[in-house]
């Protein structure tokens, strides 16, 4: 795959996740609580989009390039889109960046084309279901339920789309302005959870809980964020100590890179199993609006 040891901790901790999801649906579909498929369909587009992200798909120029990012950390990936590429060009040349901060833009700039390539798998998904519901003469009981289905993708569609505009708007602010000193949040992640928290139907005490909770999400995060610079760090030392020869240093070198490797996966699963729950009770409180 010519992943960086970063990347492959990355795909362990979204591999670890799918596995424990499709043991959670085994059980719901053992007791008769998935009929509608639904959450199958669900299985089958998280794994997709994993699938998308690191290459395995069978499509070449999907591959991620970022064979490492700590060395060449702006420019080791394109990001597939002319009004994003743009954007960050005038970024990288307005002067208003330091180097920390160029390399905090070259996240959120990331993090959105994930976005982009999520919502387009799922639009392809939407589609090929509605395709096959057009297809079929008969109207019945269960061609109602997948109508139902239907209708919760393309909320979460419009959810995706949303989130979407909402992070091209910052990207675009951000570019031309750069960084706001008294922004409440830095990592896109969490600062995508509390735009969209703050139109979900929470009352002031549950925002104000939500929003500490987001604080400590956001540290999570940095930790995560520094043991992957420092796993990196490491691939590079025990790459060159290979050379030398010298097995002591090798061994010392192989236990520590050993470490950080096993630390980064935890840190790793624990950030995306948490980001799922945060995500999740958004989604609910979205919903509750329309309702």
């Amino acid at each position: 795959l010519h992943l960086s040891a970063v990347k492959l901790a990355e795909l362990h901790s979204d591999l670890k996740i799918q596995e424990k999801d499709e043991l959670s649906w085994k059980k719901l579909k053992a007791e008769g609580l998935d009929e509608d498929g639904e959450k199958e369909a669900k299985l089958r587009r998280n794994l997709n989009v994993i699938m998308t992200k690191y290459g395995m798909n069978g499509k070449k120029d999907s591959q991620l390039l970022d064979t490492n990012y700590i060395k060449d950390g702006t420019e080791s990936d394109t990001l597939d889109d002319p009004r994003l590429e743009k954007l960050w060009s005038k970024a990288k040349t307005s002067g208003k960046f330091s180097d920390e901060e160029l390399d905090k833009l070259w996240r959120e700039f990331k993090h959105h084309k994930e976005k982009i390539r999520e919502y387009n798998i799922l639009l392809e998904t939407v589609s090929r279901t509605e395709d096959i519901h057009k297809n079929v003469i008969n109207p019945s009981e269960e061609n109602l339920v997948k109508e139902e289905i239907l209708h919760n993708k393309h909320r979460e569609l419009k959810d995706k789309l949303r989130s979407i505009n909402q992070g091209f708007e910052r990207l675009r602010k951000v570019s031309h302005q750069g960084y706001d000193t008294t922004s409440e949040f830095e990592e896109p992640r969490v600062i995508d959870l509390w735009d969209m928290a703050k139109s979900a139907n929470f009352t002031e005490k549950e925002l104000e809980s939500f929003r500490e909770e987001l604080k400590h999400f956001e540290a999570k995060i940095e930790k995560h964020h520094h043991y992957q610079k420092q796993l990196e760090i490491s691939h590079q030392k025990l790459k060159h100590v290979e050379g030398t020869g010298d097995k002591d240093h090798l061994n010392r070198n192989r236990e520590k890179y050993a470490m950080l490797e096993e630390k980064t996966k935890e840190l790793g699963y624990k950030v995306k199993k948490h980001l799922q729950d945060l995500s999740s009770r958004i989604s609910q409180g979205l919903q509750h609006n329309e309702l």
